[in-house]
């Protein structure tokens, strides 16, 4: 979608979900080798590169809003390999070992979306009760970032939960550029997101900043 609202933080909404800027496309391209080689620098196997584990340390944040919201379903947006929602008896932090993350969720489905992993690269349809970003809107480019948190809102009934690392990454691009490609203070990305809320009422959204 695109949408011709005035810039936010300086960032001009010239590019789209439709029309993403050059840099971002590179970048897929990238964290999609990434997937494929897995992080060479690090000695990171391909099947442990962005395979989703992180998200268990935000899990009893995104189980409160889910039972705040009544949500029944789930959009992981950027959700690496998925593994997360494969694992059996998960040890969640703070709350003992569950049978599944869904199970310990109490949703319906959730459904994953990573435009750098094949699997799961084809844009999701429709809404879904609450959408989460985990680790992930660091790796995107600043230029882009306006239509993606809108994305976020778009694809959201209830609520849109978010966690974001303002910090250097351990691991690196194929090409040896640090993988948080966009690291901000605070405030920027707080604006970022009152902006995108504003377009869609009714949408309870929480962002956790790391720094």
């Amino acid at each position: 979608m695109s949408h011709a609202w005035p810039p936010v933080n300086g960032l001009p909404m010239e590019y789209s979900r439709l029309a993403p800027s050059p840099r971002y496309t590179e970048l897929v391209a990238m964290y999609r080798q990434l997937h494929e080689e897995g992080e060479k620098l690090l000695g990171i196997p391909p099947a442990e590169t962005f395979n989703g584990h992180g998200l268990l340390l935000h899990s009893s944040r995104i189980k409160r809003l889910i039972e705040s919201t009544g949500a029944a379903s789930l959009l992981d947006y950027g959700s690496g390999k998925g593994r997360q929602y494969a694992m059996q008896n998960v040890n969640i932090p703070g709350d003992g070992v569950r049978e599944s993350v869904q199970d310990y969720w109490n949703v319906d489905f959730v459904h994953c979306y990573d435009p750098a992993y094949p699997p799961f690269s084809k844009r999701p349809e429709g809404r879904f009760g609450g959408v989460i970003a985990t680790d992930v809107l660091e790796h995107c480019p600043a230029e882009d970032m306006a239509w993606i948190i809108d994305d976020l809102f778009d694809y959201a009934e209830l609520f849109v939960f978010a966690h974001i690392a303002c910090y250097p990454a351990q691991k690196h691009l194929p090409n040896g550029e640090n993988a948080h490609c966009t690291i901000k203070p605070e405030a920027w990305w707080q604006d970022l997101f009152r902006a995108a809320a504003a377009r869609r009422q009714g949408v309870a959204w929480t962002i956790v900043l790391q720094g």
